[in-house]
C-alpha cells in the first residue's frame, strides 16, 4: 500500500510545459523594442511628446489598479501591461494632444478596452486600438491637428506650426486636384527617419522596423503578421501604383508613412487578439493589409490601419475555429 502510495501521479489541466518567461519578461521586451520609435518621437516633437507619454502611462497604471481594486481582483499593474498599453497609446496620438484628451484616451483603453472584459488575457480587443478609434470618433480635430516635427530645443517659438501627415496630403490632393500632386515630391529619407507630420511614436519607420527585427529575434512576436501585413500593403498599392502612377502612391510610400509599421509589429500581434496558428496569422495579416490598402484608396479617411486591426480582431475566434493544426494521431476521415 505504501509502495502504491508512492507511486500516484498527480494529474493536472493542460499546458504541461514549462518556460522562463514571464508576462513580466515580455512586457518589458516589447516596451524596450518601442524605446526608439518613441526616442525619435520625443526628438522631432520635443517636450510634448514627453508629456503625452508620461499622462497615458501613468493614467493606465492608475485606472487598472483602480479597476482592479473595484472588482475584486487581484491588483496586478507590477505585470507591465498596463505601462504598454499606456504607452501604445501615446504613440498613437499627436504630441499636440490636449492633457484631458490623453487621460481620457488612456483610461477607456483600460476600463473599456481590457477590463470589462475580464483584464488580462480576455479582451478581444486591442486596447489601446479601441481607445484611438473612440477618440477619433469623438474628438476628430483635436486627433487630427498634427504639429510639424522640429528637433528637439528649438521648439520654443513654433509650438503652434501644424502640417498634414502624408497620408493626410496625398487624399487632400486627390480631392482637390484628383492626382497625387505634391506627395510625389516627399523625401522618402524623411518618412524613413521620421521628420513628417503624424502620431508621436508613428512617423519613423526605421526605428519601428528595427524594434519589430528585435522582437522577432527574440521570438517574443512571429514573423507572419508582419510580413503578411505589410506584403499585402505593398503588393496592393505597387498594383495600382503601376496602373496609374499619377493617381496612385507608390508601395514604398505606403509602407513608411501612417501606422502601418507601429500597427504590423506592434499592435496586430497582440497575443490576445490574434490568431495561434502560423496558418491563421498568415490570413489575419493579409485581413488587415487589405482592409488598410482599400481604406487608404478608397476610403474618406486618410488611414486605415487601426480600423483594420480592430475588424480583424473580430474575425480571430473564427480564424482559429477553422484553422486548426492537426492532432498527433489524428486520423481524417475518408483516409
Amino acid at each position: 500500500m505504501e509502495k502504491l502510495e508512492e507511486l500516484r501521479l498527480v494529474v493536472s489541466s493542460s499546458p504541461h510545459a514549462q518556460s522562463e518567461e514571464t508576462i513580466e519578461k515580455i512586457m518589458f521586451y516589447v516596451i524596450l523594442a518601442l524605446m526608439p520609435a518613441a526616442g525619435v518621437g520625443i526628438y522631432f516633437f520635443g517636450f510634448n511628446a514627453i508629456r503625452v507619454i508620461l499622462l497615458s502611462v501613468v493614467t493606465a497604471i492608475i485606472s487598472e489598479a483602480l479597476m482592479q481594486k473595484a472588482m475584486g481582483r487581484r491588483v496586478a499593474v507590477k505585470d507591465g501591461s498596463a505601462v504598454l498599453t499606456g504607452l501604445l497609446l501615446a504613440m498613437n496620438l499627436p504630441s499636440n494632444a490636449p492633457w484631458w484628451l490623453v487621460v481620457i484616451g488612456s483610461a477607456f483603453a483600460i476600463v473599456i478596452g481590457k477590463q470589462v472584459f475580464g483584464g488580462l488575457g480576455f479582451n478581444i480587443f486591442n486596447p489601446a486600438l479601441v481607445a484611438r478609434v473612440f477618440l477619433i470618433i469623438s474628438w476628430p480635430v483635436q486627433m487630427t491637428t498634427w504639429p510639424r516635427p522640429l528637433p528637439l530645443f528649438s521648439k520654443a517659438l513654433v509650438d503652434a506650426v501644424t502640417g498634414a501627415t502624408p497620408l493626410g496630403l496625398l487624399k487632400a490632393e486627390l480631392l482637390l486636384k484628383d492626382n497625387i500632386g505634391e506627395v510625389a515630391n516627399i523625401s522618402m529619407i524623411d518618412l524613413i527617419i521620421g521628420n513628417v507630420g503624424g502620431s508621436l511614436g508613428e512617423v519613423s519607420a526605421i526605428a519601428l522596423l528595427l524594434g519589430g527585427i528585435f522582437l522577432i529575434y527574440r521570438n517574443y512576436i512571429s514573423w507572419h503578421i508582419p510580413a503578411s501585413f505589410i506584403g499585402t500593403v505593398i503588393i496592393i498599392s505597387g498594383l495600382f501604383w503601376i496602373i496609374d502612377p499619377t493617381r496612385y502612391a507608390g508601395p514604398l510610400f505606403h509602407t513608411m508613412s501612417g501606422g502601418l509599421m507601429l500597427g504590423a509589429f506592434f499592435m496586430a500581434t497582440d497575443y490576445v487578439t490574434s490568431p495561434i496558428t502560423s496558418r491563421g496569422m498568415l490570413i489575419f495579416g493579409f485581413g488587415c493589409g487589405l482592409i488598410t490598402i482599400l481604406i487608404r484608396l478608397f476610403g474618406t479617411y486618410p488611414e486605415g490601419v487601426s480600423f483594420a486591426i480592430l475588424l480583424m480582431n473580430m474575425v480571430t475566434p473564427l480564424i482559429d475555429k477553422y484553422i486548426k493544426p492537426t492532432l498527433f494521431g489524428e486520423v481524417k476521415e475518408g483516409a
